[in-house]
């Protein structure tokens, strides 16, 4: 139980917090037309949430070798639900990402992925937001 504890927490912290970072530098590189720093944007944002499933993962473990109905309180269940809702966030950023990258990569000067930009600000708030409401959740009500 002790190594699930620590795993969960490891990839809390080693994976959600840079997929935060990155996910909030990439409306600056957007901004400044910086092609190949937002190719890495989208690179490591991929890298990091495929890295932040472990989270879910090793807390649905740690859940289930506790027993006694843990996965079943209304704070379990509220922070999986955010955690999905997360996960999908995380994937309409990447999604922006490439649009933005083709957008800026190309010879079209009218394109300038503004939209993308704005999406990208905006979703990325939120999700650090919903990461913390997330924390909040596993640390006050035990």
């Amino acid at each position: 139980m002790s190594l699930l504890l620590w795993l969960h927490i490891g990839f809390a912290i080693f994976a959600i917090g840079p997929l935060t970072a990155v996910t909030m530098a990439a409306p600056r590189a957007i901004r400044t037309k910086n092609v190949p720093v937002l190719r890495n944007i989208q690179r490591t944002t991929r890298v990091y949430a495929i890295g932040s499933l472990g989270v879910l993962i090793f807390g649905i473990a740690l859940g289930v070798v506790m027993g006694g109905g843990v996965l079943g309180k209304w704070y379990m269940t509220a922070s999986m639900t955010l955690f999905i809702v997360a996960i999908v966030l995380v994937v309409i950023i990447d999604r922006d990402l490439r649009t933005a990258v083709r957008a800026l990569a190309s010879e079209t000067p009218a394109d300038d992925a503004q939209v993308q930009n704005g999406r990208i600000a905006a979703i990325s708030g939120l999700l650090a937001v919903i990461w913390l409401v997330i924390l909040f959740l596993m640390v006050v009500p035990t």
